[in-house]
């Protein structure tokens, strides 16, 4: 391989060190028939393993959601089923009813993206059910991006030409198993996107404040909603799953204009079960990344469960802040509301987002329910706060006095100046003589005593590290 092509290798990244300055935007699907390497180029493209690669055709059948980083931009990738459109005679209905199923989710990924990646296995060709999944992309309206995988050698290049015949532009050759031109890749995908500043674009010229309210089924979203509007504007019903869209509601609050999204219930990804739900978990998903503070309500007769915590962090995954309501508080037996332990459990699940509001909350009754866009909005102004660079660098350098950073491998950190970069998450930059030297221990001692001093509560701040070379 040449030195150009393996500088332009996706290298995989450990995601245990967050380095992404900016919440995500824009959806990318990975589509194609079966056993095309869509799960490695899925693998490849976030630095994950979340997908399982094997020779076995029609492994994925759930959609999975990852976040991907390049040129600085964050943006969603869908790994999808194989589409396989062909009936086989004899196929026992409930293979059938799995093919149909997986094929469905595809087409509302499809539906749903900013952009497709379409895979096909270079060393095939084109085979007639490649063709029909071009042709559902072309009637799609999506932009495509053609994609020639396992072009693992450099005679498989001469391929490329009969990939011309789905009619859907000049293909990318790429190895997505040994990452061989993926950052050629990434760069049109990238391009092909829509500008982060246009998502949402009218919402934020209004001033709004974007609101999404998410959790589990039946936890009482909805109710929620026409408790703070006031009126009954979502569907309620005691049926988990009514709300299958994320419906969007103006409110005045004040002189302050509120969006509010209401979501589906997001269920375990090992529970959804049907279509219906799986295109409801990506709408929800899409309204986090639009929101400046996501609204986890929870229901408190029940405590808190994993779910509920997974919830929370997709929440801080797209940036945004975090509003714990746990409703149904009429529920809980009157020896529960009075211990402050069983009020305080509440917190702690939620502990790795300092500071974030819990409220107790009746829908039904209409208890507490004025305190919740009030908590929202302090905590939409706490992640709007901005940080000036010198008072910002005289609070670390106390902090750095007050405890330094320890010896790693014989060497030490070296804190050279910092500042808060211009993105709608909080994030602070540190220029340091190598980022490797940071450890998450210290950079979390840091990150504490800048919120001693600016709080930053129910919001998740950023830590990330430069090296002095990356501001020249």
């Amino acid at each position: 391989m040449s030195p150009a092509r393996a500088a332009r290798r996706a290298p995989r990244r450990r995601r245990g060190r967050d380095d992404d300055l900016g919440p995500p935007s824009g959806v990318v699907a990975i589509v194609g028939r079966p056993n095309t390497g869509k799960s490695t180029l899925f693998n490849r493209l976030t630095g994950t393993r979340a997908a399982i690669v094997d020779e076995t055709a029609g492994l994925t059948r759930d959609r999975l959601y990852a976040i991907a980083e390049w040129r600085g931009r964050r943006f969603t990738v869908v790994d999808t089923a194989g589409l396989d459109l062909q009936h086989r005679r004899g196929e026992a209905e409930d293979m059938a009813a799995l093919r149909r199923g997986t094929e469905e989710q595809t087409r509302l990924a499809v539906e749903e993206c900013d952009l497709c990646l379409f895979v096909v296995d270079v060393r095939d060709g084109v085979t007639p059910l490649d063709e029909e999944v071009a042709a559902v992309l072309r009637s799609g309206g999506k932009p495509v991006v053609l994609v020639g995988n396992k072009a693992d050698s450099d005679r498989d290049s001469y391929y490329a030409h009969e990939l011309h015949r789905l009619g859907l532009g000049d293909p990318i050759l790429i190895s997505a198993l040994q990452g061989k031109d993926t950052g050629d890749l990434l760069d049109a995908v990238v391009d092909a996107l829509p500008p982060p500043d246009e998502v949402d674009d009218d919402a934020a010229a209004a001033g709004e404040l974007r609101l999404a309210i998410v959790g589990r089924p039946n936890v009482g979203k909805s109710s929620l909603l026409n408790a703070v509007v006031g009126q009954e504007r979502a569907l309620v019903s005691p049926i988990p799953g009514t709300t299958r869209d994320a419906v969007d509601t103006l409110v005045e609050h004040g002189e302050q204009r509120i969006r509010l999204v209401d979501t589906a219930g997001i269920r375990r990804r090992g529970v959804v079960d049907t279509d219906i739900e799986r295109f409801s978990l990506l709408r929800a998903l899409r309204a986090l990344d639009r929101a400046e503070v996501g609204v986890v309500v929870v229901d408190a007769s029940q405590g808190v469960v994993a779910q509920d915590r997974h919830i929370a962090g997709y929440a801080i995954d797209a940036g945004a802040g975090v509003v714990i309501v746990a409703n149904k508080w009429d529920l809980v037996p009157q020896e529960d509301r009075a211990d402050p332990a069983f009020l305080k459990a509440f917190g702690t699940a939620f502990d790795f987002v300092p500071g974030v509001p819990v409220l107790t909350v009746s829908a039904k009754d209409g208890r507490n329910v004025a305190k919740v866009l009030d908590a929202a909005a302090a905590v939409a102004a706490a992640r709007a706060t901005r940080i000036a660079t010198g008072p910002l660098n005289a609070l670390l350098r106390r902090a750095v006095e007050e405890h330094p950073p320890p010896t790693i491998r014989g060497r030490r950190l070296k804190l050279l100046y910092a500042t808060q970069a211009r993105s709608a998450a909080p994030t602070i930059v540190l220029f340091v003589n190598d980022p490797e030297l940071l450890h998450f221990a210290y950079s979390r001692y840091l990150e504490n005593r800048i919120r001693s001093v600016f709080a930053f509560n129910g919001v998740r701040l950023r830590m990330v590290a430069r090296p002095r070379a990356a501001e020249e």
